[in-house]
This record gives structure tokens, sequence and C-alpha cells, in this order.
């Protein structure tokens, strides 16, 4: 699990083609530091298992369906990329839970500059829409972020200036892809209110 608050912005260092998937090699200094084989990083707001460890990079084994998936595919040598380490039980959350477990992809749609935040617009795949309400939570490229609107197709965050320095949405232009993970909260809720609980009497027929 993670709280959407990146450590470090890493960078892309090497992919690995293996047909079915991908060997991804990270470098990041500050994520790595303490890193063992089998610890979960959340990048991009994927959650990958640590395979190996070098220096300051890492490396994991991306599966050809979250390639598919995700926004994942689209990585190159050199593009730089939000990392999280997952949270221990004395972590601050200072996010919102966040799994690590993408629900879709959307497109940054345009970038509205003030003069000391930015209005970044996303779309928004079909039937994620239900689960964003505004000053709800959502999650982009594993960033945890403040809905501000939610129209058809499309919702809007407010980037501050730390946000914008220490994450890829300083960078994205409209058009990039960026992965989306929607608050499990709200899936939980939906699930409880659309699935009956059975009565003793359903339980019981005797």
């Amino acid at each position: 699990m993670f709280t959407g608050i990146i450590e470090e912005l890493g960078v892309v260092d090497a992919l690995e083609d293996q047909g079915d998937a991908v060997r991804l090699r990270v470098r990041g200094p500050h994520v790595t530091v303490d890193a063992r084989l089998g610890d979960s990083i959340s990048v991009n707001g994927c959650c990958l298992t640590v395979a190996r460890r070098d220096g300051e990079t890492f490396t994991a084994d991306v599966m050809r369906e979250t390639l598919d998936k995700t926004a994942l595919g689209a990585l190159a040598p050199g593009t730089r990329v939000n990392l999280e380490r997952a949270v221990t039980a004395s972590t601050r959350l200072g996010g919102h839970i966040v799994q690590g477990h993408v629900d879709g992809t959307g497109e940054i749609v345009r970038r509205s500059p003030s003069q000391h935040w930015e209005l970044v617009e996303v779309s928004l795949p079909a039937g994620l829409g239900r689960y964003l309400v505004e000053k709800g939570s959502v999650t982009v490229d594993g960033i945890s972020l403040t809905v501000v609107t939610v129209a058809e197709g499309s919702f809007t965050v407010s980037l501050i200036p730390e946000t914008l320095a220490r994450t890829t949405l300083g960078h994205k232009r409209p058009g990039d892809p960026v992965n989306l993970e929607v608050d499990v909260i709200a899936k939980y809720v939906e699930r409880l209110l659309t699935h009956s609980t059975p009565t003793t009497q359903d339980r019981d027929p005797s």
C-alpha cells in the first residue's frame, strides 16, 4: 500500500523486452537506499516488485497485462517516473490510501497556468467518473491529488509548485498518457450498496 506522496523523480535506465514481459530498470537513489528483493515500489502509480538492486537502480518485471492496461507501456530509456516506497506502520498518511493497482489510463487534456498554481484537466476512461467527487481523492501517475471539478469524460486537479517541481506532472504535455487509480473506498461503498446482504432466512431456509 502507498500514500500517493512521491518520494523521488526517478529515471528509466533500461528496458529489456522479454516477449510477454519487460524487465524494467529504474534509477532512483533515494528509494533504493534500503530496497530489498521482494519489496514493493510504486512506479507512476503501478505497484512493482523489486527483483534486483544494483547500486542506485532497481529492476522489476512488468507483465504484458500491465503494459497493455497502464501507461507503463509508453516508457522509454530516459523517461522520468514517480517513485514511492510502500508504507510502513510508522509512515505518515500524507495523501490517501493508494493500492498501486491502476484502474485505467487517461490523457492530459489541457493545462491552465496561474501565478502560483496550475489547473490540469485529465481525460477519464468510461466507467471511472462515478468514483470521482469534487474535493475527493484521485491518484494520477501515483500522485495523491484532490479533485477540483468532474465533467463528462474528464476531471481537473490543481497543482502547487511543489508538485510541479517534484513529479512527472510538471513535465507532462497535452496528449501524454497517465495512470489513474480511483479511491478504493468508493469502490467498496458501491459494492456494498449494489449487492444486498442475505437475511437470516436466506442463509438458513429451515
